[in-house]
């Protein structure tokens, strides 16, 4: 199903740039756009909208009282907020938002918010009665002269080394010839975040995220991974969404 896609924000140029990164993607058929809340409603009124990507901080209604009116409508669309600021991500999830994404927005990042409004748009519709599971990948990894078919489920963090990997499970770890970032792209839909240029994590073993002399690490199997800067908010942002979503 091609989306068609409302874009609201009220600094042009963002606005302009946000359209232009949906209108690339295949999953969209059209995108019209509104400067402010005001004319978003007239395009709600007189179009058929399947997806709003609506930013928060605007003059007059600004984009969380927007997405409570558009709760109130007999067929709602699907919302995903788009915004500069990461303290209202708890506040978008409770309004049943699809995703939240951070400016600026990268453009694989904003395709794997498509796909999720995408399938929360067929479910609200009743053209599937549930999210589509993700299969569970697996990778060859070499053992003792044995090639064994390692399911990704089992894989809890990655490490990279140049053009290898190293593979950590409860019971090991396997270096296997694939780049941690074909790893990264490969498994975001399955639950896994890039927190740092080396390490590749699955949400589900995060134990704790804390601030530590050196900024972010996250606990893992008793072990703190580093966190990067710009990986910082992404990962924030991942945990909300995860806790809401089944930790995918």
């Amino acid at each position: 199903m091609k989306l068609r896609v409302l874009a609201v924000d009220d600094e042009a140029l963002q606005l302009d740039e946000l359209a232009y990164l949906l209108r690339g993607d295949q999953g969209v058929a059209e995108v019209v756009t509104a400067g402010d809340t005001t004319e978003a409603l007239r395009h709600l009124r007189d179009g058929q909208v399947d997806v709003v990507f609506l930013d928060i901080r605007m003059p007059g209604l600004d984009g969380m009282e927007l997405a409570r009116l558009l709760g109130r409508f007999a067929s709602p669309p699907v919302v995903v907020f788009v915004t500069a600021h990461d303290d209202r991500a708890v506040d978008a999830f409770d309004l049943g938002a699809a995703d939240y994404l951070l400016k600026p927005v990268r453009a694989d990042r904003l395709a794997e918010a498509v796909r999720r409004a995408a399938r929360a748009r067929a479910v609200s519709s009743g053209r599937q009665t549930q999210p589509e599971p993700v299969a569970d990948d697996v990778i060859p990894v070499e053992l003792a002269g044995t090639t064994r078919m390692l399911p990704r489920s089992s894989v809890r963090w990655v490490e990279a080394h140049g053009d290898y990997a190293r593979l950590h499970t409860a019971d090991g770890n396997h270096l296997v010839r694939v780049p941690l970032s074909l790893l990264a792209e490969r498994w975001a839909d399955a639950g896994f975040v890039r927190i740092h240029r080396s390490y590749l994590v699955a949400l589900r073993v995060i134990a704790e995220l804390r601030l530590g002399s050196s900024g972010y690490v996250v606990v893992v199997d008793g072990r703190e991974l580093p966190v990067s800067r710009r990986h910082t908010r992404e990962l924030k942002d991942r945990l909300v969404r995860a806790a809401k979503t089944g930790w995918r």
